[in-house]
């Protein structure tokens, strides 16, 4: 299936969830990560349950340290 992950198209297994998303694209470090599917924020606690359809839009941030 086909998604697009911060403007960038990206082919996925079927019946991929989020928490799998980020387990491809990420290093195990998730901590500070916000998750938006269709400009809807999916809670850390949902990652593992929210399966991603074809074309949805995904947005992952990273919050960073700064000044």
């Amino acid at each position: 299936m086909q998604i697009k992950l911060n403007n960038q198209i990206k082919i996925l297994a079927e019946q991929s969830t989020v928490q799998q998303l980020l387990d491809d694209v990420m290093f195990e470090n998730q901590k500070g990560i916000a998750v938006a599917v269709n400009r809807d924020v999916i809670q850390k606690d949902n990652w593992k349950n929210h399966f991603l359809n074809q074309n949805d839009e995904v947005l992952i941030i990273k919050a960073t340290q700064g000044g």
